[in-house]
């Protein structure tokens, strides 16, 4: 298969045309690694070749490397995978810098070739560290182009020179937000960050990247760090200006990923080495870097969910083998805070949208909601007036179920309340066509349950958005005990078609997020009446990655919502309800009045704005500190195997049918460590044997709940890991 293809026109101008087959976006494999440099070769050793133009034969240039490429590379560098990979990279930094010096002679930096890289669109990853080895970065006016180096946002650097030559071109300060933060920019914005050089109109993209090879002069080759005299923009390390640049910079980091994330610090490290010593010893540097990444077991991880399993879960992986089902007409029954949110997103994605609820007032106020977040967009300029007008003109609001009549999907978001959820569900499947797709919203009732009021029991399935609907990209499909293959196929074609990542699960209390979240929070309240201190128990859980303290994360969902929870899952349990004590902590606070961030009082304490300000010194007088504390690793292993034992039990009760949905639903969800790749990643990372003896050690302390499942016992027995193929096929 041919990746880049090469042609020598008239005037002595080669093109490099990088164009993969059956693929929409060109991604670098090694193979079209070793056509490019072939390429190079070949337009470097041609007497009749003036200069070259690198572009692509697709809309955009490049989505960057082959991610597969990258989660195989330890797996390919054989016995001594750091060697394997050095030198694997290493070649890709003699491709880059052999365009770059294109042939140049190595002392008066004279008779090379000038190399422009024409980017039609989209230049990520890969496909922006090559375009920075050329001489001359061109880019059409392409206003949904997107020009960066995202790696850092899945657990990666850019390795193939994009750190050393963006910081050296910008300085570290202005390539840190493209490099630390992963920031894209349209072409218009790169070229005033000092990114690329020039944005021209689609269509003289080629014209003007061939002027600029033909009239070139020696001088135009010379990247600054190769001329001499070369000083980095803001100030090298030994430079004061500099010396402030990275002190801030590794305060920054370390604020921001708590010592969890290793690539951002690596790459920090890379640059600070690097512009100390001259270019090609900084490709090293970057290039041990970059191994020292890749052998780091959290950027394997991170791959494999955020990026292959992700990608596997949207494109359909576990896609029941049934005709397309998209959705053409969509009803949504509650325009509250979760069915406006839904029809927003359907509306967005091109579905019209019939919006249901009980008075004409609510159902406008519903589609006011999509206005209000079609207004913000318009401020940010991602959004045109007729944009918002054509997204408005999707939205029915009305109290008619007779408009339900065209509708192939209807998802009910009413209040949590099966006998108000009973009658909706009759009321629209009295007028619905009778292949219609019945979904509920519900975070916590059975899914079974519900569908003994539908008439059509194996049309009825669960769609569990998260709020805010418009920024959760999780969505929770809950198949029920009759729900079929084709309710599935539909919500998943949904769910496609809005551009969030499903994960299916069958029936089952709180199904699968609800049941991991809710034992860590618990588990942090629970401390709070042992009288573990408050700011412990937060930073303890912020060290491991999580996003939000339990503390907080209640606050935020409300402390009124956890005493209904609290209340149902007790009368449903009986005697076996096993969180009496956390109860005594939620019901105290509710008592108080202190019912979250909607009330500006939880845990926490709010200004007059809602801004979280800091723990609430109150709580102590209820639940005193005590005068001996936990270590930190005690507190961690209890949030953490509180979520992660759940996810197992999931799985070995078939509620999880796949460990990838349980790891991407774990992250997207709730916010599961990203740097752990989920939970079923993070054991695979401790190793069976250690999980038990953890889980052992944390029962006999502090109680049953921590209890080794069964499976995982089986796993430390017998040496299995869940990403190893014998596992998988036990689960």
């Amino acid at each position: 298969m041919t990746e880049f293809h090469y042609s020598v026109d008239a005037d002595g101008v080669a093109t490099i045309t990088w164009d993969i087959p059956n693929k929409s976006m060109n991604v670098l494999s090694m193979e079209g690694l070793r056509e490019l440099d072939a390429h190079i070769d070949s337009a470097l050793g041609d007497a009749a070749v003036k200069g070259v133009i690198i572009t692509s034969g697709k809309p955009d240039f490049a989505g960057g490397m082959d991610l597969n490429v990258i989660a195989k590379m330890k797996e390919m560098a054989g016995d001594q995978p750091e060697k394997g990979l050095f030198d694997g990279i290493m070649s890709m930094h003699r491709t880059l810098r052999k365009i770059e010096r294109a042939g140049m002679d190595p002392k008066t930096l004279k008779g090379g070739k000038p190399v422009v890289a024409a980017l039609p669109g989209t230049a990520l990853g890969i496909g922006l560290e090559i375009p920075l080895a050329c001489h001359r970065i061109i880019a059409a006016d392409n206003p949904k182009a997107k020009i960066g180096l995202p790696e850092i946002m899945v657990g990666i650097f850019p390795g193939a020179g994009g750190t050393t030559r963006l910081a050296r071109k910008l300085g570290a300060m202005g390539a840190a937000p493209f490099l630390l933060e992963g920031k894209l920019s349209e072409p218009k914005k790169a070229k005033a960050a000092g990114i690329i050089d020039e944005v021209v109109p689609s269509d003289e993209l080629m014209a003007r990247a061939k002027d600029w090879v033909l009239g070139a002069k020696d001088a135009d080759l010379v990247k600054p760090w190769d001329a001499k005299g070369y000083k980095m923009p803001g100030g090298a390390p030994y430079h004061p200006a500099g010396f402030m640049t990275f002190v801030g910079a590794s305060a920054m980091i370390n604020g921001k990923t708590q010592g969890v994330y290793p690539a951002a610090k690596a790459l920090l490290s890379a640059v600070y080495e690097g512009a100390m010593v001259p270019f090609d010893v900084a490709l090293k540097i970057e290039a041990r870097w970059f191994v020292h990444v890749l052998m780091n077991p959290s950027s394997s991880a991170m791959i494999r969910s955020l990026f292959i399993n992700k990608e596997a879960l949207e494109k359909g992986a576990n896609r029941p083998a049934v005709a397309d089902e998209k959705v053409r007409k969509l009803g949504v029954l509650g325009a509250g805070m979760m069915g406006a949110g839904i029809a927003y997103v359907a509306a967005n994605a091109g579905i019209e949208v019939v919006l249901i609820d009980a008075e004409q007032a609510a159902a406008e106020k519903g589609k006011a909601y999509s206005e209000g977040l079609l207004d913000k967009g318009m401020k940010r300029g991602k959004v045109s007036e007729s944009k918002k007008a054509e997204v408005l003109g999707r939205i029915m609001p009305t109290t008619d179920y007779a408009a339900l009549s065209g509708c192939d999907l209807v998802v009910e978001a009413v209040f949590e309340d099966p006998k108000i959820k009973a009658e909706v569900t009759a009321k629209a499947e009295a007028v619905l066509p009778q292949d219609a797709i019945f979904a509920t919203n519900t975070s916590t009732l059975p899914i079974s349950d519900l569908a003994k009021a539908s008439s059509r029991p194996e049309q009825f399935i669960g769609i569990h958005f998260f709020s805010p609907v418009d920024k959760m990209l999780l969505v929770e499909i809950i198949r029920g005990k009759q729900t079929g293959d084709r309710a599935v196929a539909k919500a998943l074609d949904f769910v496609r078609q809005i551009r969030k990542t499903p994960i299916v699960v069958n029936d089952a209390r709180f199904f699968y997020a609800n049941r991991c979240i809710i034992p860590y929070l618990n588990e942090g309240m629970r401390m709070v009446r042992e009288g573990v201190a408050p700011a412990l128990i937060e930073n303890a859980s912020r060290l491991m990655g999580m996003p939000l303290g339990p503390l907080q994360l209640v606050d935020e969902t409300s402390l009124d919502l956890g005493a209904k929870i609290a209340k149902a899952t007790r009368s449903a349990m009986g005697d076996a309800y096993p969180d009496g004590d956390v109860d005594e902590v939620v019901f105290w606070m509710v008592e108080q009045g202190r019912l979250g961030r909607k009330a500006s009082a939880g845990f926490y304490t709010y200004d007059e704005k809602g801004k979280r300000q800091g723990l609430w010194a109150g709580l102590e007088q209820k639940f005193p500190i005590a005068a001996d504390q936990p270590d930190l690793i005690t507190v961690q292993h209890r949030l953490m195997f509180a979520q992660t034992l759940e996810a197992v039990r999931a799985l070995e009760e078939g509620v999880l049918t796949d460990i990838r949905e349980g790891d991407v639903g774990a992250i997207l969800g709730w916010g599961f460590a990203p740097w752990s790749g989920g939970p079923f990643s993070w054991l695979d990372m401790l190793g069976a044997a250690f999980a038990v003896q953890t889980c052992e050690d944390l029962q006999a302390r502090f109680g049953e709940r921590f209890k080794a499942p069964e499976m995982l016992r089986q796993m430390a027995e017998q040496t299995r890991e869940f990403y190893d193929n014998r596992a998988s096929r036990a689960a």
